[in-house]
């Protein structure tokens, strides 16, 4: 069916079913724009928050070479394993709450958490780089 016989249909609504009947019968998909759905902040969006948050160079990359291995700067990320979640990859997740109640959502939060962690646990997030070159993990 072409363009221009569709064209030809009077009623709007014909010329919609005929399209959604040549888009059914090419295998294209036929729909409406789609609502605007929430989405995790972007990887590049959540490097600009830790950057604001870890002013020093060293420090921040460190961070950043850890959360790009553990979850490729994806707030969202889960492992389907283990159940570890977020940006640093908490274990059990839920310990993020401690940060924020938007811990699911909010890399900022996740961030927050993550720093406190990586400094009470191994100095700074140099020093957990460090540890996670040795052992593939932090």
């Amino acid at each position: 069916m072409s363009v221009s016989f569709i064209r030809r249909i009077a009623s709007p609504k014909k010329a919609f079913t005929a399209a959604a009947l040549v888009a059914a019968t090419t295998g294209m998909a036929l729909s409406a724009a789609p609502a605007q759905a929430a989405t995790p902040a972007s990887a590049s969006s959540a490097q600009a928050i830790a950057h604001k948050m870890i002013p020093d160079a060293a420090q921040f990359n460190a961070f950043s070479k850890i959360v790009e291995r553990e979850s490729g700067w994806n707030p969202a990320a889960t492992n389907s394993s283990s159940g570890a979640y977020g940006l640093v990859q908490a274990l059990p997740a839920s310990k993020m709450s401690s940060a924020g109640s938007d811990w699911k959502t909010n890399p900022a939060t996740q961030i927050k958490w993550g720093l406190d962690y990586m400094n009470s646990r191994y100095g700074s997030p140099a020093k957990a780089w460090s540890f996670w070159q040795a052992n593939g993990w932090y």
